[in-house]
């Protein structure tokens, strides 16, 4: 079928709406047509090289939609089921999946391959072979994914908040709670307050901290930090060291997580200083691919028993935890609506990419005819 896609040709280039050819849906694999899509910040990082992946490259990977058409070998997914679109698929087979950590699912080792999980590509234009962001390409009103990437979800959730969870929800509010572990009475510093940060924000107030410092240089991002359930409010890091004895009676924060549009080595160190004894410090923040060097004190990290993680996806379970989040949702437990700054065609996708770097926006979202 014929459609349209943003397309990105070359790193440092722009997001080029294009027409595309897409195929039908082969033995394992599903046609949904999205409603929505999230402009998360990974995307972000294919522009500008920090994530390498084969291009050209239909990015977006953060979607929802209805299911039109269906592979011959597809289980479990009928035509018209509502669906969110993980960003990591989940075989249920595999070693890490059998144990419990579906985002580690050896599937994920394609979602930056420029191939999809079945082989090859679907999308086509100009006489090239189009990759998809995470084996997904959620830019693009119409979508060739593997089952294994499909959660169906109750026809009565609204779809264009549902599609958050499919990446920045669950990211976030995972990393509090699965791989921060926050507790009742915790305190959590969150640094870097967009569409991930917000979320570690909810997540930790989910799980009953009772302090949460909102870290971000730009004032609006505080601002709603609040919303989401933040009671303490820094600038930087080195405002955190300066408050963080007060409030805590000198014991220092329980878990910190690093959200940043971009993570660097050097917010390590600062912020393994921000927790006290067996703390945590969550790494959550994409890195650029040749970022190799963090500093930190080994002595502080043994003698206090503190913990320094990388966490994937919110160290969730996509099939088990999408659903949750929004039952949660549904519930008025988790806010979604609050998080979509502003909405825009598809058309309009570099303007939202503009307002997230300028800090405009909490989630920018692609709404579709």
């Amino acid at each position: 079928m014929k459609t349209q896609a943003a397309v990105l040709w070359e790193t440092g280039g722009t997001w080029s709406v294009e027409d595309v050819e897409l195929d039908d849906p082969k033995d394992k694999e599903v046609r949904v047509k999205l409603t929505s899509s999230g402009l998360c910040h990974s995307d972000e990082h294919l522009v500008t090289g920090d994530l390498p992946a084969p291009l050209p490259i239909v990015g977006g990977h953060e979607g929802a939609g209805i299911v039109e058409a269906i592979g011959s070998a597809v289980t479990g997914i009928q035509e018209g089921d509502h669906v969110v679109l993980g960003f990591i698929p989940s075989c249920g087979k595999c070693e890490a999946c059998s144990q419990g950590y579906q985002n580690l699912c050896e599937m994920g080792a394609y979602i930056l391959s420029g191939e999809e999980l079945a082989g090859g590509q679907r999308v086509h234009t100009k006489g090239a072979d189009i990759g998809t962001m995470c084996c997904l390409g959620t830019f693009a009103p119409y979508v060739i994914v593997h089952e294994d990437s499909v959660i169906k979800i109750d026809d009565n959730i609204p779809l264009d908040k549902a599609s958050l969870v499919g990446c920045g929800v669950t990211t976030g509010v995972g990393s509090a709670i699965y791989a921060g572990r926050v507790r009742a009475g915790d305190t959590v510093v969150v640094i870097g307050c967009g569409g991930i940060g917000s979320n570690a924000i909810q997540g930790a107030k989910i799980a009953g901290a009772t302090q949460i410092i909102a870290v971000d240089p730009v004032q609006f991002k505080l601002d709603q930090a609040k919303i989401f359930g933040a009671t303490h409010f820094a600038f930087s890091i080195e405002e955190v060291q300066a408050m963080i004895g007060d409030l805590t009676r000198g014991r220092k924060a329980n878990v910190a997580i690093i959200t940043t549009g971009i993570g660097t080595g050097d917010l390590v160190a600062p912020t393994m200083g921000l927790v006290g004894k067996n703390g945590t410090v969550v790494v959550t923040a994409i890195a650029p691919w040749t970022q190799n060097d963090v500093s930190l004190s080994l002595l502080d990290m043994t003698l206090y028993q503190k913990q320094l993680k990388g966490s994937l996806f919110g160290s969730a379970n996509p099939r088990a935890d999408i659903p949750k989040l929004l039952s949660w949702y549904m519930s008025g437990a988790l806010k979604l609506d609050e998080l979509v700054t502003t909405t825009y065609k598809l058309a309009d996708i570099e303007q939202g990419y503009a307002d997230m770097r300028s800090g405009k926006n909490i989630r920018g979202m692609i709404l579709f005819d």
